[in-house]
């Protein structure tokens, strides 16, 4: 039986509360999604860099896709931070 399920199947619950438990579950399973989404996009920036610091072409391509920031607040973290790029000998 799904936790819903559960939910509604309780005597003791009014509607109200039924209602505002299930919201909670939603709004906690949103959280988790949003957290998740928050650590994809972590990963794989850090992913680009570590490319970047060994190949030219992901620099380039980290360049151009950091001067696309279109909003000044996103512009912020970058503030002094230079593209890593392959050690040339």
């Amino acid at each position: 039986m799904s936790e819903t399920a559960k939910l509604l199947a309780d005597p003791n619950l009014t509607r109200r509360q039924k209602a505002a438990q299930e919201a909670n579950r939603l709004a906690r399973a949103a959280e988790r999604e949003r957290n998740r989404d928050t650590r994809r996009k972590i990963i794989t920036g850090g992913l680009l860099i570590e490319w970047a610091e060994r190949d030219q072409r992901a620099a380039d391509f980290l360049k151009e896709v950091l001067a696309r920031i279109s909003r000044e607040h996103d512009h912020k973290p970058f503030e002094g931070w230079t593209v890593p790029g392959p050690e040339v000998s």
